[in-house]
């Protein structure tokens, strides 16, 4: 069997105890193909030298081989602080008043993109499948297609593809996309993101594009573009719940709950996840309906991220400051109606979390999939289920069609929503629970992982 060689920005081993659940996607999803295939798993290691020199660190890890490089501080500033994160990341999430275009970014990028080339081709054995993650890596195909490197390429995409009127605002756009087309296969997280990157080949690129297969064919190039959903690890994370963390975990929070419904949120501290958006609809409902602070506890966990980048700095003061002063007009002498914990919890914990929270309040303003709404449906009593409140605008949207599913910036509608998880019937909630459940357990990421690696043998 062929080894996957998986090529991602940072390489974070798993073994069900320290990642987050705000860590989400790719962690979890990479861990579970890699001990399903075997192979490398290939990225920065998150250490910064005076010199780059390309020099791999090796190590095995729960049946797999790591392999990592080091970066130089000029590289991380320009490629990940700079056009990842202050260009690529607000603009693919439809914040185009917060992306940032400067020459040195992109320059960084693709410098980047060519170190890591160099360094991986030598690891790269004739047979070997090449799994490439995300908007780090859009040109990195391309770079190492000029190396020569002749095996199967294939990109996913954890974010979202903006539409293409935004898109053309990026300088030098077509090139960046040109450089896609460099892979074999093209993975996105849903079908909406899909049909914008078609319609982006077909208008901008005048590439030739079969709509039905995915097709894209520009010069003597040919891609396939198509939507793989991906999934949680479901049988892994199912084990987790039994374990005595994440008992411990659930009665933490519903012996200190003192009776009321909780409502939780697991978001890693990010713009996108519309965090504040979320407080003024809980200030609406509040406003609104009497006695809600011995009623509901909403517990907000947040690790913090990026915190290099401005942007992200100003979110975490403004969420910091919505929180103090909801729970300063809302709270009791005994009661506090919002929990704010600005840290991460291993994901036993989370499932503990999880469980005893009554209504899981996924809201994003824009999200490729969202694995936080998977977990919290995998988490739930099949006796006593709790409610998946989920966004619109984020990818789990077009497979989990039971929640009950809100426009996150509309507050009214948001404050409906809890309204009605409240006051469920639990008949009500087991069938959309039972429905979520289905498509949460059968399409894990063991099978995501398989379709995608299917496409990309060809």
């Amino acid at each position: 069997m062929s080894r996957l060689i998986v090529v991602s920005n940072r390489v974070s081993v798993d073994k069900g105890r320290g990642a987050t659940g705000a860590q989400g996607g790719l962690a979890v999803a990479m861990n579970g193909a890699l001990r399903q295939h075997g192979g490398i798993w290939f990225g920065w290691s998150g250490e910064e030298v005076e010199h780059f020199t390309g020099q791999l660190t090796l190590a095995r890890a729960d049946g797999f081989t790591t392999a990592t490089i080091d970066l130089e501080p000029q590289d991380v500033e320009e490629y990940y602080n700079g056009y990842a994160n202050r260009t690529l990341w607000p603009l693919f999430h439809y914040r185009i008043d917060l992306a940032e275009y400067e020459n040195e970014f992109g320059r960084g990028y693709e410098r980047v993109n060519e170190q890591f080339a160099n360094s991986l081709i030598p690891l790269v054995e004739a047979d070997d499948l090449v799994w490439v993650q995300d908007y780090h890596f859009l040109p990195l195909g391309e770079r190492l297609r000029a190396h020569g490197l002749t095996n199967r390429i294939g990109l996913f995409l954890h974010i979202p593809w903006p539409p293409t009127r935004l898109l053309v605002s990026l300088p030098f756009h077509e090139r960046l996309v040109e450089a896609m087309l460099h892979y074999d296969v093209i993975g996105f997280q849903s079908v909406e993101w899909l049909e914008s990157f078609l319609h982006y080949c077909r208008k901008e690129l005048n590439a030739e594009v079969d709509e039905d297969s995915g097709t894209v064919r520009l010069g003597d190039r040919t891609a396939t573009a198509r939507a793989f959903p991906i999934g949680i690890d479901h049988k892994e994370f199912m084990a987790l719940g039994e374990t005595g963390t994440a008992r411990r975990a659930q009665e933490r929070v519903t012996g200190s709950a003192r009776n009321r419904t909780v409502v939780i949120g697991v978001d890693r501290l990010d713009y996108s996840k519309g965090l504040p958006e979320r407080i003024d609809a809980l200030e609406r409902l509040f406003a609104t309906q009497d006695d809600m602070v011995n009623r509901l506890l909403y517990v907000q966990i947040a690790p913090p991220s990026r915190e290099d980048v401005r942007s992200y700095q100003e979110i975490r003061a403004t969420l910091e400051q919505k929180t103090g002063q909801f729970n300063g007009a809302h709270s009791d002498v005994d009661l506090v109606p919002i929990r704010y914990v600005n840290r991460g919890f291993g994901r036993a914990e989370l499932f503990g979390f999880y469980r005893a929270a009554k209504i899981g309040l996924v809201t994003p303003i824009r999200d490729g999939m969202n694995l936080v709404a998977k977990e919290y449906v995998a988490a739930q009593d099949p006796e006593d289920p709790g409610v998946l409140i989920l966004s619109r605008f984020a990818g789990a949207a077009e497979q989990l069609t039971d929640a009950l599913l809100v426009n996150p910036l509309n507050h009214e509608e948001v404050t409906r929503a809890l309204w009605t998880a409240l006051h469920m019937p639990l008949e009500e909630r087991k069938a959309r629970w039972s429905a979520l459940n289905a498509v949460v357990r059968d399409r894990d990421v063991i099978g995501w992982a398989e379709d995608f690696i299917a496409t990309l043998r060809g």
